[in-house]
């Protein structure tokens, strides 16, 4: 039987809508709870810099409520270096970030910036947290993760999304191919490979086949599908083409 493959729940955009209106509805540690019980391997948070959806609260709920893992999402910063080795979460993933962007629009720049990212990281490592590195299909870069001491890199699925969502399929097949190549060269490295963003229901079975991949993170799609079919079903049925894919 293949390897499970991981689903992680990320919340964000619940605090999103939440933040709308302000006030304390709809509770993004609500849906943490709901994820658990549809079958998520995890809850991933952003808190970003600028806190326009997840808040310093939440972050502190979510260490106290969950029984399952939380990825704590992060730009490379000191505030949120301190806020990490703070709380301690199970997993930080470094993630690039700018204030301007709707949702992050790429991987990281890790191989012109290693000496910086190696110093970052270190301490997060020495404090028990796993380091995931949040990156685009690119031999350089998971190459250069691999060297500053990463232990997991997140592979950044946007580019094969949007390209199947256009309707752009030769494009699509051809991210896809790499995102392939990429999670096996990862793999080989000693590198957990993990990937996501943008995935749907029509774009996560072939990444989910991967055998090298072993954790999804999807967010933005789920909250959008809770809309219409309710949150555990929605997160239910991405488990479950996850596992049809997997096996």
């Amino acid at each position: 039987m293949a390897e499970h493959l991981r689903l992680g729940v990320n919340i964000d955009h619940v605090a999103t809508v939440r933040n709308a209106r302000g006030g304390d509805y709809p509770d993004p540690l609500r849906a943490a709870r709901v994820a658990e019980e549809a079958g998520a391997d995890g809850i991933t948070a952003h808190l970003r810099e600028d806190r326009r959806h997840i808040s310093d609260r939440d972050i502190e709920g979510l260490m106290e409520l969950l029984s399952v893992p939380l990825n704590f999402e992060m730009a490379a910063t000191e505030e949120m270096q301190a806020i990490a080795l703070r709380h301690r979460p199970h997993a930080v993933c470094i993630v690039p970030e700018k204030r301007e962007e709707r949702t992050t629009e790429g991987g990281l720049e890790v191989a012109q910036d290693e000496n910086r990212l190696a110093h970052f990281i270190a301490p997060l490592r020495d404090a028990g947290c796993r380091v995931s590195i949040f990156i685009a299909a690119d031999r350089r870069q998971i190459e250069a993760a691999n060297r500053i001491g990463a232990q997991v890199i997140e592979l950044h699925t946007g580019a094969y999304c949007d390209a199947h969502a256009e309707g752009r399929f030769a494009e699509r097949d051809a991210e896809l191919e790499r995102l392939r190549e990429m999670s096996a060269f990862a793999h080989s490295l000693g590198l957990e490979v993990h990937a996501g963003h943008g995935l749907t229901y029509d774009t996560v079975a072939p990444v989910a086949a991967f055998p090298e991949v072993r954790e999804l993170n999807i967010g933005h799609f789920l909250i959008g599908e809770a809309i219409f079919r309710g949150l555990k079903p929605a997160i239910a049925e991405m488990r479950r083409i996850m596992n049809e894919a997997r096996a």
